[in-house]
């Protein structure tokens, strides 16, 4: 998601720096982004010349220290709350007093990320769907402490990078996941209790709820892991038993089973 967030700001002219924890990693977003480029210059949505000007705008590196220079910071790590907490204690030594500093978190309270700073005033969550150039929604996050003017120029950039803005209040999994978790738990729970097999889960929710992509198929595409982190993100924060992971879920999270990337989830790929 991160190269994806990269990819659609350098696409609405703005400058960007794109770390990743090695350079190995941060070449393959790289060249990730350029590929996605290359598929709108094939389809004739883009020029060559405008893919070329796009991937200009784009510095990748390796040291978190090139942040230095950043106006405006969006991290989109694991969905682990401990790396969270570490990379925003260094951003915020890092970065000037005035850069705000934003998380793409799915599930984790915002308010929590920010008092690991001495800016909590201008820590909020800007949570992109994935995949971010397709994908039109921003949740927009306020932290108790998040400010007015933090929040504003937040939802302007959102719409500078031709997204639409949604606000949401900092309850564990906001508005997106506190919805679709849910979904996408209970149809594991239908797997696991042999309700029905994968294909027909899928094609109820996608023939009888008009939905464009089945609950298990979706599930693949976010990341297994990500979805139980969400999950148990959301049973400690509200403390509803409602939110139980289903065993099956942590079973296939416990075998490296996490979906697409890495080739096998509920389906193989």
């Amino acid at each position: 998601m991160g190269g994806g967030i990269a990819q659609v700001a350098a696409a609405s002219g703005l400058t960007v720096i794109m770390h990743d924890i090695s350079e190995e990693l941060v070449a393959v977003g790289r060249d990730r982004i350029a590929k996605n480029l290359s598929r709108q210059v094939e389809k004739q949505k883009l020029s060559q010349d405008e893919m070329e000007l796009i991937l200009a705008r784009i510095t990748c590196t390796a040291d978190l220290a090139d942040m230095g220079t950043a106006d405006f910071v969006v991290e989109a790590a694991s969905e682990n709350q401990e790396i969270k907490f570490q990379l925003f204690k260094k951003l915020d030594e890092i970065c000037p007093a005035d850069a705000i500093l934003a998380t793409n978190t799915s599930s984790i309270p915002i308010g929590r990320i920010g008092a690991q700073t001495g800016r909590a005033d201008k820590v909020i969550g800007m949570h992109f769907m994935n995949p971010v150039p397709v994908m039109r929604l921003v949740e927009v996050i306020r932290g108790l402490a998040t400010s007015e003017e933090t929040y504003r120029v937040t939802v302007e950039l959102a719409e500078k990078m031709q997204k639409t803005p949604a606000s949401a209040n900092d309850f564990p999994g906001f508005i997106a996941n506190r919805i679709l978790l849910p979904m996408i738990n209970e149809a594991v729970f239908c797997l696991y209790q042999g309700v029905g097999d994968r294909e027909s889960i899928d094609t109820v929710m996608k023939l009888g709820a008009n939905h464009p992509m089945g609950p298990l198929a979706l599930a693949d595409l976010i990341g297994l892991d990500t979805c139980l982190a969400i999950l148990e993100t959301l049973h400690r924060g509200l403390g509803d038993p409602k939110y139980r992971p289903c065993p099956l879920l942590r079973q296939y999270v416990e075998a490296g089973w996490l979906g697409r990337k890495t080739g096998r989830g509920f389906y193989e790929y």
